[in-house]
């Protein structure tokens, strides 16, 4: 199946990605170091190995733990391309096409990217769906994303609510918040508490998901940028490379 050692933190999924296609489908090699990273052994001790070959899935895991169909996602975003709020798209055509392209580069590297149950249930939208489609309270971001499964696992309302607890059984996989994180190195978005840190001023999902003024993208864009360094270096260390 290959080594984690083989993983190059700095590579950009766009670049063996089809023109015109999406990376979290179609790079070959975000596929690979999803398989190679998050086929380890659980909080439980179990390994949970995940094949690429079940027919029209990107990845899957099937065991006495029970049937999971992931699917991959970039989690940083730059909103480049959102049209609405037009309060967004406003603010994003100010900022420096220079460093819009730095973000979107930084983004597409193994840092910025998750795996989350891709299969629908009862018809209902998948978290990758959902995290999109609330743009007043998610907008498609990480942190926010992060925060609504914390609360999952309390037991806690949040506006991902439903959508998690359809797939309860691939999150209780990791035992609880801490255990996710620890799993998927994600402890450069939490505090030693395990609390999330966020991109933007967060008051219980009353404050707007998306930045709305050269100020907020700006402070949005270097906590993001930094948080994909420091998990990169997190994921190289890991794997025992050298970066």
């Amino acid at each position: 199946m290959g080594h984690p050692s083989e993983i190059d933190t700095t590579f950009d999924f766009r670049d063996d990605t089809p023109e015109g296609r999406d990376p979290d489908q179609y790079s070959p090699t975000l596929r690979r170091y999803h398989k190679l990273l998050w086929s380890k052994p659980l909080p439980s001790g179990v390994i949970f190995e995940l094949a690429d070959t079940e027919r029209g899935c990107y990845l899957h895991h099937q065991s006495d733990l029970g049937q999971f169909f992931l699917s991959s996602d970039a989690v940083i975003h730059t909103y480049w391309n959102w049209i609405r709020p037009k309060q967004l798209a406003q603010t994003v055509a100010q900022i420096p096409d220079a460093d819009v392209q730095s973000f979107r580069r930084i983004g597409y590297t193994i840092g910025g990217m998750m795996i989350f149950p891709g299969n629908q249930i009862d018809r209902c939208l998948t978290l990758n769906q959902a995290r999109g489609l609330l743009t007043t309270t998610i907008g498609d971001r990480l942190d926010l994303t992060l925060e609504c499964i914390r609360r999952h696992y309390l037991g806690q309302t949040s506006p991902l609510a439903d959508v998690l607890w359809r797939y309860s059984e691939f999150f209780a996989l990791y035992g609880d918040f801490r255990g996710y994180v620890d799993f998927f190195l994600l402890q450069d978005l939490t505090t030693t508490d395990y609390s999330v840190k966020f991109f933007l001023p967060f008051e219980n999902f009353t404050t707007p998901a998306v930045p709305l003024n050269v100020a907020q993208y700006t402070e949005y864009r270097q906590r993001s940028i930094n948080f994909v360094q420091a998990r990169n270096q997190r994921i190289a260390s890991t794997c025992g490379l050298q970066r």
